[in-house]
């Protein structure tokens, strides 16, 4: 079976939940304590094994571009005041040469679409997508405990998913169970953004997928669904027939940072799991409830 080796990060979404914040910045590069949620991301992805990272990305993100590449003025000052934590810090993570693709999605035409604009480099082969909105903390990551589920299963389409309270289904792909063993939910068919009263289930995905490319051809055929967008969720759901779907438990709290409490909240949970910031944040908090 051939290995997850390639992860696409669909970023060109503009962030209005965040305006004025994002005026000028993507939202992708909102930190999180001290990195952005696109870093944790790339983290993750490069935890599970990933080889190439694809950005699909939009106008005025070139912020994006610059964090994953040498900022040489500041590196020389850095290094010229002999401040070497500093330093390491700003470039001993980063990619090597050749790792990392930029696209562009000319239009803003949903998820679907973002991953389909990937298809040619990507190629013929299995392939991760992350959603850097949803920031997961866990001890294993959740992309590496998807791709030891899906190494035991054969070529699925696979994506993380949870329990949502049933009245707010309408903001989320949710799985219509065949069977559940706990941990794994094959799901007969997939609802984008189903009304409470006509869900199937409140088993909903989250931003991580495994995908066979087969996907590409479903989006690149599919008209507008939910929203007037192209829809993943649509699409994984009309390959069922031929490519089984299977929704995978994780271990872990997910934070969705497309909402500004649950950034806020992403915050406070990774700055006190800090040993050098939780003794000085508590009492802080404390305070301020």
């Amino acid at each position: 079976m051939q290995p997850i080796r390639k992860v696409v990060f669909p970023v060109g979404g503009l962030g209005t939940r965040f305006l004025p914040a994002t005026k000028s910045m993507p939202k992708e590069m909102l930190p999180v304590v001290d990195k952005p949620l696109i870093h944790y991301a790339y983290d993750e992805a490069r935890a599970a094994g990933i080889e190439q990272f694809i950005f699909v990305t939009g106008r005025n993100k070139d912020a994006i571009e610059n964090h994953f590449d040498h900022a040489y003025e500041l590196e020389r000052t850095l290094g010229d005041k002999r401040k070497g934590k500093a330093l390491a810090t700003a470039r001993a993570w980063l990619p090597e040469p050749g790792t990392i693709s930029y696209l562009r999605q000319q239009e803003p035409l949903g998820l679907g679409h973002a991953v389909w604009c990937a298809r040619h480099v990507v190629g013929d082969e299995p392939f991760a997508v992350i959603l850097a909105d949803d920031l997961v903390q866990a001890e294993t990551g959740c992309l590496t405990q998807m791709i030891a589920a899906y190494q035991s299963l054969g070529p699925v389409n696979m994506a993380a998913v949870m329990e949502v309270p049933r009245d707010k289904t309408a903001s989320y792909g949710i799985l219509d169970p065949l069977s559940d063993d706990g941990r794994m939910v094959q799901s007969r068919g997939l609802v984008e953004k189903p009304l409470p009263a006509e869900a199937p289930s409140t088993t909903s995905i989250i931003g991580r997928y495994i995908l066979q490319p087969s996907i590409f051809k479903l989006l690149g055929d599919q008209k507008g669904g939910s929203g007037g967008e192209i829809q993943l969720t649509d699409a994984m759901n009309r390959a069922i027939g031929d490519t089984p779907f299977y929704g995978y438990r994780f271990d872990g709290t997910r934070y969705d940072c497309g909402e500004v409490a649950g950034y806020i909240a992403a915050n406070v949970a990774l700055a006190m799991a800090r040993d050098d910031l939780a003794a000085q944040l508590r009492p802080q908090l404390k305070q301020l409830l």
